[in-house]
């Protein structure tokens, strides 16, 4: 993996696929393997480079949910996608066992959104030699909206990003599988979350490679008119992975597949005409 993009190349596109009946986005839309199957497999007909399963929402205000119930949700999708799909397969959890299974089951990923927290986790991340993406939250699903403060944002995820670096690092997970993500959306305001796309290139000058997650985020709506609801948040959510890909980002995480990666193409275009590289 390289951390930023070459001339005429775009970041990877990482669909995402949510077994949940509660995500803020799509929650209960794919309640039956075969409704989640057919939807990966769509993500994946339209581009997706890689495909995020997650059985537990982490949308303002959720509730958590038993590792068992997670892994009945993701497991049987993991299970009948992997032998149909050479796209990379990404398991969105915070709970060790979760992973463990999804990683046995043939997930390539562990996208954890408290950056392995979890007892033991970091442990097993290295036993499981996968990649692992970690995640800035500031306080935890049920709180994270609640009244977010910091003093300077950038510093203080960059700070909080490199220290879970270190200690994925000191427990054995090689550098080459460490992603790290700014957390667009949890435990932010709208100044927090424009503060961190605007400071994006700093993030990827960390050296690890960087997955941006802004897809039908909230913040969306709150600038341009329209987009209450997150579906219909499209150019938005656009906007901001363009931003990413010029920055240098290695990898966004979108609903919308498609359009995403049609868009991410024609710039990647554009800027290879003029000779220069995404993140100039």
């Amino acid at each position: 993996m390289t951390a930023a993009p070459v001339a005429g190349r775009r970041p990877r596109v990482m669909g995402v696929v949510n077994v949940t009946p509660d995500s803020f986005s799509d929650g209960g839309r794919l309640a039956s393997v075969e409704a989640a199957l057919a939807h990966a497999l769509a993500l994946d007909a339209a581009g997706a480079d890689i495909l995020d399963v997650g059985g537990e929402s982490t949308r303002p205000g959720a509730e958590p949910v038993s590792a068992s119930a997670e892994i009945d949700r993701t497991l049987p999708l993991i299970t009948a996608l992997r032998p149909l799909t050479r796209r990379r397969l990404s398991i969105d959890t915070c709970k060790p066992e979760v992973a463990k299974a999804a990683v046995t089951a043939g997930a390539d990923i562990w996208n954890d959104v408290t950056a392995l927290a979890a007892p033991g986790a970091p442990d097993l991340a290295a036993r499981l030699g996968c990649d692992v993406v970690l995640m800035h939250m500031q306080g935890e699903p049920r709180t994270m909206q609640a009244a977010p403060r910091y003093d300077d944002v950038l510093a203080e995820v960059a700070a909080f990003l490199e220290a879970r670096a270190a200690v994925a690092l000191a427990a054995g997970v090689a550098r080459e599988r460490i992603w790290l993500d700014p957390g667009i959306g949890f435990g932010k305001t709208l100044e927090h979350n424009l503060a961190l796309l605007a400071g994006l290139p700093a993030l990827v000058a960390l050296g690890y490679p960087i997955l941006l997650g802004a897809s039908r985020k909230r913040f969306i709506a709150a600038i341009g008119p329209g987009g209450r609801d997150p579906g219909d948040r499209l150019g938005g959510s656009v906007a901001a992975a363009l931003a990413g890909a010029r920055a240098g980002v290695a990898a966004v995480r979108v609903h919308d597949v498609a359009e995403t990666v049609q868009a991410l193409e024609v710039q990647a275009a554009i800027l290879a005409a003029e000779g220069v590289s995404p993140a100039r």
